[in-house]
């Protein structure tokens, strides 16, 4: 899990009750169990109804995704193809078979180089290796529209628990003393409502955003290396075609543990 993201989530509720607590709040009056019931319960049956049962039950999963750390080395990648490249120069496609045959290979580097080795057109390990990208991004999206679909919702249920605790209060006015504080109470739905909303639902769905770009860019990258390799370019070309996939960060990371090989693999390890 990346610490970082809990805890700026964990920062995000802070700061809103340290501000309440700032102008003289009680944060006992923040909690309502009436409030989370509606606010959960009623943005977590909007959005089971508005996907299928099937997509649902990744959430969790989802979840997972959205806080798990990013382990994807760019640079090191670009290092393994340029290293395949020197191989099949020398030794022909064959010679890579024993590389791609064990289980710490990334599934989609071997599914690309397994259809090199066996002849497979150019055409159509292109094909093959974007339809699955294509897949791929499909299946994210639906993720990121379930929590997109929750930030939504989740202001309006918002309200209409301020509306429930409203009209509760209006129907008992008998006591007009307790009256200020049922109707704070009232609004505390709302505040459920958006702060859910601004601070859990929208950004997960943001974040999942930046990591299927991500992934779509490394993806991007394996299927030209892969092409490359296939199509016999020199090594070192390979290697400044693949380098245009990094940004400025990456590009002097990469370039950094060219010149310095042992500084890189102590940063690995």
């Amino acid at each position: 899990m990346e610490i970082s993201t809990f805890g700026f989530l964990i920062f995000g509720y802070a700061a809103l009750i340290g501000g309440f607590i700032w102008e003289g709040g009680n944060p006992s009056g923040l909690f309502s169990p009436s409030s989370l019931l509606i606010i959960f319960g009623g943005t977590f049956a909007a959005v089971a109804v508005s996907f299928p049962l099937n997509d649902i039950k990744k959430f969790g999963k989802i979840i997972g995704v959205a806080f798990k750390k990013e382990k994807t080395d760019m640079g090191a990648l670009i290092s393994y193809f340029k290293n395949i490249a020197f191989k099949t120069r020398k030794e022909g496609l064959l010679s890579i078979e024993e590389l791609i045959s064990g289980d710490d290979v990334d599934p989609f580097v071997k599914k690309g180089l397994q259809m090199v080795v066996d002849g497979v057109e150019p055409q159509s390990v292109k094909g093959t290796l974007e339809l699955s990208v294509e897949l791929l991004v499909e299946r994210h999206e639906v993720g990121i529209s379930i929590f997109e679909g929750a930030g939504g919702y989740s202001p309006t249920m918002g309200i209409i628990g301020t509306v429930l605790g409203l009209v509760n209060v209006l129907a008992n006015m008998s006591d007009t003393s307790t009256l200020g504080e049922k109707i704070s109470k009232a609004f505390i739905a709302t505040l459920y409502g958006i702060s859910t909303a601004n601070l859990v639902w929208l950004p997960i769905a943001a974040r999942l955003k930046r990591i299927n770009a991500n992934e779509i860019t490394e993806k991007s990258l394996i299927i030209e290396a892969i092409l490359g390799i296939q199509e016999g370019v020199n090594p070192n070309t390979l290697e400044e075609r693949l380098k245009g996939f990094l940004d400025k960060k990456q590009l002097a990371a990469y370039e950094n543990s060219l010149e310095n090989p042992n500084d890189a693999g102590s940063e690995q390890s």
